[in-house]
């Protein structure tokens, strides 16, 4: 019998705002407190690299002579923790979590996460969590004019072994391209749709990897929301500060949630509904900037977010969703991302994607091991491409003539690992309405306007 009570003694701490959560002790006695759950129930075993990790350790001690968890420390949770790509599919899956109403009380990412803060605060960051935690700021200096030369750089092997070297960034991940025109000034410009405002207002949170290395996906969105009656205005935005807390940098996390939450509460007021267009951007607004900021606004905003293919699902449901497709799609493999998956709303593109003439959706729930920053690290990159490979195989089985995903991260890894190019399923839709903006760079126009 373990000598440790899987019942906390009072409830884990997850707010950053409180001082209770800088607590080494406290955190220490519940990683023990889950880490012992976890080994007892073993159901996450595959999910990632963190599980086998983290039991392989308890295993040793217990050999050694230990009743369970009580002998770990510092290096075994550092170990753990960065093993975690914060997928956040343990919790969904979870049976002991607060969702189930269990008094068990268990949330492993967040808890892994609070080790990363307090490890960070202790030590600081590293050049590589530094470098990865900006996809924003660097973003802004680099996409535009600046673009073409940069890339053509970075796509130089020796350049990227040497980034490795001194960043810790992967020579072998594809990582995005900086887009020659950014979204902000390509919307500065767009022409809208004649019926566009008709049915009401959006505020499109574009996200830095829509504003900087994928402009066609908040570009798309435009069309689509145009197509069915929608005007839309990009509010003032950062990042939404997910890259940060990968880093454990939770102060620049509240910095840009701050600056959002002001920015994205002002359009609420004004009658604009808030859409977000990558699943990891709209999750660390509901889940995350409450918690970071503990405000009324930060609640308010994060209850009113919609997932931007979800958006389009609620017209669906409310039989609002514009019908008139012009093009039929054909076979799609969807790729449902762990992200998406983690706000339990289904799969809102299938459902969209499903309603265009000729089309067929064939679902592919597999993670792609990216996760924000963690797979572009060069110490993870293998062991992604090793948790991918069901993914991987996913897509091939389906034999599709598209292949789509709301992650564009994690359609780098199906470029990389499949050799086809997976866009977003609102480059799609746009497609089936016959308004679609094609993807301007070379690595990327084999698949013009969804497939053509």
């Amino acid at each position: 019998m373990s000598k440790i009570d899987p019942r906390p003694t009072e409830k884990p701490e997850f707010n950053p705002n409180e001082e209770r959560y800088w607590d080494a002790r406290d955190l220490e006695v519940e990683l023990r407190r889950v880490i012992e759950i976890c080994h007892n129930c073993r159901m996450c075993v595959n999910y990632c690299g963190s599980f086998p990790d983290m039991f392989a350790r308890v295993d040793r001690d217990i050999e050694a002579g230990a009743i369970g968890a009580e002998r770990l420390g510092a290096d075994d949770f550092t170990s753990v923790t960065d093993h975690c790509w914060q997928c956040k599919i343990c919790y969904i899956k979870c049976p002991y979590t607060p969702d189930e109403g269990h008094e068990w009380l268990v949330d492993v990412p967040r808890l892994l996460m609070r080790e990363k803060a307090q490890r960070s605060r202790r030590k600081g960051m590293s050049l590589q969590e530094t470098a990865l935690g900006e996809p924003g700021v660097i973003g802004s200096m680099v996409s535009g004019f600046a673009a073409p030369l940069v890339n053509f750089v970075n796509a130089n092997r020796l350049v990227r072994k040497s980034i490795e070297r001194v960043a810790g960034i992967s020579s072998e991940f594809p990582v995005p391209e900086y887009a020659s025109e950014p979204f902000a000034r390509w919307l500065q410009h767009h022409e809208p749709l004649p019926d566009a405002g008709k049915a009401g207002k959006v505020a499109l949170f574009s996200t830095c990897l829509g504003d900087y290395y994928f402009p066609t996906v908040p570009a798309n969105a435009v069309r689509a929301l145009e197509k069915n009656g929608y005007s839309v205005f990009r509010p003032e935005q950062q990042c939404c500060g997910m890259p940060s807390l990968d880093g454990g940098d939770f102060e620049s996390a509240k910095a840009k949630a701050r600056f959002n939450v002001a920015s994205l509460h002002r359009a609420l007021k004004e009658g604009y509904a808030i859409v977000g267009a990558q699943p990891t951007c709209t999750m660390t607004v509901k889940n995350e900037y409450p918690e970071l900021l503990g405000t009324p606004e930060a609640r308010e905003v994060a209850d009113n977010v919609f997932d931007l293919m979800g958006f389009f699902d609620k017209l669906r449901r409310e039989k609002k969703l514009n019908k008139e497709f012009t093009k039929p799609l054909g076979k799609i493999a969807y790729h449902a991302p762990c992200h998406l998956r983690a706000q339990k709303i289904g799969y809102p593109a299938m459902r969209v994607l499903n309603l265009v003439q000729d089309t067929e959706v064939e679902l592919v729930e597999q993670c792609s091991a990216v996760d924000g920053t963690w797979g572009m690290k060069a110490q993870n990159y293998e062991e992604g491409r090793k948790y991918a490979q069901k993914l991987v195989r996913g897509i091939e089985s389906a034999e599709a003539e598209l292949v789509v995903s709301d992650c564009q991260l994690a359609a780098r890894r199906i470029q990389k690992e499949n050799g086809v190019q997976a866009i977003h399923p609102v480059e799609a839709l746009a497609s089936a309405y016959g308004v679609a903006i094609s993807r301007a760079s070379e690595a990327s126009s084999r698949t013009t306007e969804a497939g053509r």
